[in-house]
């Protein structure tokens, strides 16, 4: 029997392992396994919720062992630290318990077929400092150590009171940055029907820090400077052209040898792949680490390595790579498990042709901004609003489809539904 595994249970990889599990695992014609380094999956787009205490990871996530068992797949828990395409292995590294004493040792899973689905992390340049003082928002842990990080800098304004204000700073102005910003004014306000009276969006004062020209450098000039006014309304400070060069723990450094003064640091500026995955002897990567592949999605040199979503290098015809987004995670996603089907059956393999839906930015309550593109009309289509935030919520709920399949995933929206009314907004501990 072929074992497949894939590494990594992010958007695309939980997509994939849910229907090969439902092709193949459930009628023994192979076996599944899915290796993710956290027992709960969140939808990354969700992450800067999951930071503020919009979302709370353990009624929203959904954990791997609990899902596998009824979508007929294996889970195991473990962080890759190296795979041998040669003697077909994934190596994991030992874990360790909240003491420090060694559970697990360093072991292998060896494989038939792998998929490579282990997404991206933040990018910081070698910059001086950030490690140290900055936040990043790469996986719902560091999400969540942001959150009680800023519900504490909240705690002490609120006590402190007078005209004390909480300066943030995000370095990044891609999706994650901009959505941050404004839902971090958004719990503010929501702080004063919780015991915190003090508490206003006029207390939190944000720096937004773009090194490029303008924010939202991957989507259409129209949705950057539309995003950029909502956010000017709010209170956000946006600093386009304007590099960090140093992170202390007063502050951020500017190329310009300003100090931009913050209480917290958030960096949301550039991703790359995996480290360890310039380790894997044989592959041809890019200088992110990313894994290039041929039109079918293999590694460009193992037929029986797979590659998606953030971590995949695929080139369009037009020359450049298809865009680190769900919802080409989500199409790669669907590829590969018809290619892994037609390879166990001998027949010719599909190539990967990325389709731009369109792009959606969610400025909490307060807007949403986008383009739609489809068959029903040429180029794209401007959308704001509630229509935007329609189909912003709708990605959300076709994720939840793909891996619940539809009567499981209407009745988790309607418990979240219910769950709103009876449960706090917000996470406060």
């Amino acid at each position: 029997m072929k074992h497949i595994v894939v590494l990594g249970g992010g958007a695309g990889g939980l997509e994939l392992v849910t229907r090969l599990g439902h092709s193949l695992g459930k009628r023994k014609q192979a076996k599944i396994t899915l290796i993710d380094r956290s027992q709960t999956h969140i939808w990354k787009p969700l992450l800067h919720e999951v930071a503020t205490g919009s979302i709370d990871i353990n009624t929203d996530g959904i954990n791997y062992r609990a899902h596998s068992a009824k979508h007929y797949y294996d889970f195991q828990l473990g962080t890759a630290i190296d795979v041998d395409p040669n003697q077909k292995c994934v190596r994991l590294a030992s874990m360790e318990d909240d003491k420090g004493r060694e559970v697990l040792p360093v072991r292998e899973v060896s494989y038939d077929i792998l998929v490579m689905a282990v997404g991206s992390v933040s990018n910081d340049f070698g910059t001086p400092g950030v490690a140290e003082h900055c936040y990043f928002l790469d996986s719902h842990r560091q999400a969540e150590r942001f959150q009680q990080a800023l519900l504490t800098q909240f705690l002490r304004i609120h006590q402190m009171g007078g005209d004390q204000q909480l300066n943030i700073s995000i370095v990044g102005g891609g999706a994650t940055g901009v959505e941050l910003s404004a839902e971090l004014f958004h719990v503010a306000d929501l702080l004063k029907a919780y015991g915190m009276p003090e508490m206003s969006s006029k207390k939190v004062k944000v720096e937004l820090v773009e090194a490029g020209p303008r924010i939202l450098p991957a989507l259409p000039d129209r949705i950057a400077n539309n995003a950029k006014k909502e956010l000017e309304k709010l209170g956000v400070h946006v600093h386009e052209g304007t590099r960090v060069t140093e992170a202390r723990r007063e502050g951020l450094v500017t190329a310009d040898e300003e100090v931009i003064s913050a209480d917290l640091m958030i960096w949301a500026a550039g991703v790359k792949a995996p480290e360890f995955i310039q380790n894997i002897e044989g592959l041809e990567i890019t200088r992110n680490n990313q894994i290039l592949v041929k039109g079918t999605l293999q590694s460009t040199e193992f037929d029986d390595m797979y590659v998606i979503g953030d971590c995949c290098a695929c080139k369009q015809e037009n020359g450049s790579f298809v865009p680190p987004r769900a919802q080409s995670a989500h199409q790669m996603a669907s590829l590969v498990h018809e290619n892994i089907l037609a390879s166990l059956k001998g027949e010719s393999l599909k190539e990967y042709e990325y389709k731009d839906y369109g792009s959606l930015v969610n400025l909490s309550r307060y807007s949403t901004v986008g383009s739609l593109m489809g068959n029903l009309m040429k180029g794209s289509m401007f959308v704001e609003g509630r229509l935007a935030r329609f189909v912003y919520v709708s990605l959300y709920r076709l994720h939840l489809i793909a891996i619940h399949g539809w009567f499981k995933a209407m009745i988790i929206l309607a418990a979240q539904r219910i769950g709103k009314v009876v449960k706090p907004k917000l996470k406060l501990h």
